[in-house]
């Protein structure tokens, strides 16, 4: 195909934001660069409809984040001027304190921090000189984050400049106070809110003392949001701190003290939560206080921290374990059973409150007892009769469960599992469970 035929086919990628089309029409030749009908390169378009994975493809491909227009923007500053940090990041590319400038990074920072000290509407207002009331919607930036889409007078911003200047900063090299970066996160305290996102990242990643002892003043903090942002950074902290034993160490103490000062029921069950993310021998003291705490809550998060990696539960914790697998709330119940389920001296327990999750009226409840069914070791009658009951399910994730443990147990109705499963669309390709199921299709043909 011509060079020409491939840009157009970029073009159309682009416009029907399909970034895998994207990926393989750049890698076959065609220009990253291309102009688009308006005259702009496609990664223009790609940042004005906030599509962040075309644009990452593009910019991946070779296409110049920095490519400057007549009227000065370039595909990196509309993306901070649009407020997505999910377009930012994907446009930002590597390296981007060496590669800009220190007059451009400087303009970057100003876009971003005019924006969000002004706040969207107000320069949206000022932009516009419309006057009537700005429309907000919640919408998602990425997988994970929200952000607050504004529009007034006929244009649209994502009002995530807070974000996008918080990820700038640390991309420049720039070390933000840690109170103006945490007052940043709870300016709007979602916990899924990309200002929220964007400063945990930053502080995660910063690992030195001075940063270390600013955080955990927050700790005291007369606003509930502070508390709540310390003890979801730390928990950040337990998921990314790998072999940084020390850390680790300070870190765990740190929360271990904090649970046993704790009162309110939902700032523990965080505390708790993010304690869980650390191996400390301590966490099983701190799992048997408040195993029968009154709120579930709590009760929730205590089968983690009867659990540990490579050691063996005290008489103690699987008494406490066995307790809280015949709690009244389902979710304790299920967190009991995920924390138990390597356990072979839980394996009738387990399996009675699984049989038991099977008929609870909530759907979380029944997907749960279904992985846990079909993954069991547990080979007697009546978890394969409820591993067929749940085929009935309408969700096709419990059913494919269902048959996977059937499968599993090369039970009579496997073929009967497999058809009620249906067709399986994209994404199985490599799932475990479709190709046990597969696997059990050739034992067959191969019996015959």
């Amino acid at each position: 195909m011509s060079e020409g035929g491939l840009d157009e086919q970029l073009r159309a990628a682009v416009r029907a934001g399909d970034a895998d089309a994207v990926r393989s029409l750049v890698g076959s030749g065609a220009d990253p660069d291309t102009v688009g009908a308006d005259g702009l390169p496609v990664l223009f378009g790609a940042v004005a409809a906030y599509d962040a994975a075309v644009a990452e493809a593009l910019v991946e491909g070779g296409a110049d984040p920095d490519r400057a227009l007549p009227d000065g923007t370039t595909p990196l500053w509309r993306a901070v001027d649009g407020g997505s940090p999910a377009v930012v990041s994907a446009v930002l590319g590597k390296e981007p304190r060496l590669r800009l400038p220190e007059a451009a990074r400087e303009q970057l920072l100003t876009v971003a921090r005019s924006w969000y000290e002004s706040g969207a509407a107000g320069e949206l207002r000022r932009r516009t000189g419309a006057a009537g009331p700005a429309v907000t919607v919640r919408v998602h930036d990425d997988e994970y984050n929200h952000v607050d889409e504004v529009s007034l007078g006929g244009l649209v911003v994502r009002a995530g400049h807070g974000a996008v200047l918080t990820s700038l900063e640390w991309a420049f090299g720039i070390l933000t106070p840690v109170d103006e970066l945490i007052g940043r996160a709870v300016g709007r305290p979602d916990e899924d809110d990309v200002h929220w996102s964007a400063v945990r990242w930053v502080l995660t990643a910063r690992r030195d003392a001075g940063t270390w002892s600013a955080v955990v003043v927050h700790r005291h903090h007369p606003a509930p949001a502070h508390r709540r942002f310390v003890a979801d950074l730390l928990w950040s902290r337990g998921v990314s701190l790998g072999n940084d034993t020390c850390s680790e160490k300070r870190d765990s103490v740190f929360l271990i003290g904090w649970a046993a000062e704790e009162r309110d029921s939902v700032m523990l069950a965080k505390v708790l939560h993010a304690l869980t993310e650390y191996e400390d021998p301590g966490q099983e003291a701190v799992g048997l206080r408040y195993a029968a705490h009154a709120d579930p809550r709590v009760r929730r998060e205590v089968p983690w921290a009867l659990t540990q990696e490579g050691v063996s539960r005290s008489p103690a914790s699987c008494a406490a374990l066995l307790t809280l697998l015949r709690d009244p709330d389902a979710e304790v119940r299920r967190e009991a059973c995920a924390a138990g389920a390597r356990d072979d001296g839980m394996i009738a327990g387990i399996t009675e409150a699984l049989l038991m999750l099977a008929e609870e009226p909530d759907a979380a409840s029944r997907t749960a007892a279904a992985a846990g069914l079909a993954a069991s070791r547990d080979r007697t009658p009546a978890v394969a009769d409820t591993l067929a009951a749940l085929l009935g399910e309408s969700d096709q994730l419990v059913r494919l469960e269902a048959a996977y443990g059937l499968a599993r147990r090369d039970d009579p109705r496997t073929a009967e599992a497999i058809g009620r499963v249906g067709p399986l669309g994209p994404g199985f390709e490599h799932d475990h469970r479709a190709h046990a199921l597969l696997e059990w299709r050739w034992r067959q043909r191969e019996a015959r």
